[in-house]
């Protein structure tokens, strides 16, 4: 699997999960630390440790495992290294103070997943 292709699992996953606001981003050209970011919030501490969960169990079958896992047990911001892959799930209250998106979306990077995300959103 490529790496986008693990990006855009991820994002599926993620929405299997019922996340919000799932973003992929492109950031090749703008950091050496990852190719893909993959960004998401949910509701809840325990939705957030769920959709952790989820991606690790499903992105095992897949042979992938991450580098590292932190925030986990907090679930309120959790990030998961899969080398290439940098995956951030949010808390939404975090998600809206660290906002960060901002730093990595430059307009012309974000990939098209081809989910409908506005049944989620209340």
């Amino acid at each position: 699997m490529q790496e986008k292709d693990a990006a855009l699992k991820i994002a599926h996953i993620l929405y299997e999960k019922k996340a919000r606001d799932i973003r992929a981003l492109d950031v090749r050209q703008l950091t050496v630390i990852c190719d893909y970011m993959v960004i998401a919030s949910g509701r809840n501490s325990n939705q957030v440790r769920a959709m952790a969960d989820e991606v690790e169990d499903l992105m095992a079958q897949e042979g992938f495992t991450p580098r590292r896992l932190e925030g986990a047990n907090e679930g309120r911001w959790v990030v998961m290294d899969y080398g290439t892959v940098l995956v951030h799930l949010f808390h939404e209250e975090e998600r809206d103070y660290y906002h960060l998106e901002r730093l990595w979306e430059d307009g012309t990077n974000r990939l098209e997943l081809g989910l409908d995300q506005t049944d989620l959103e209340e």
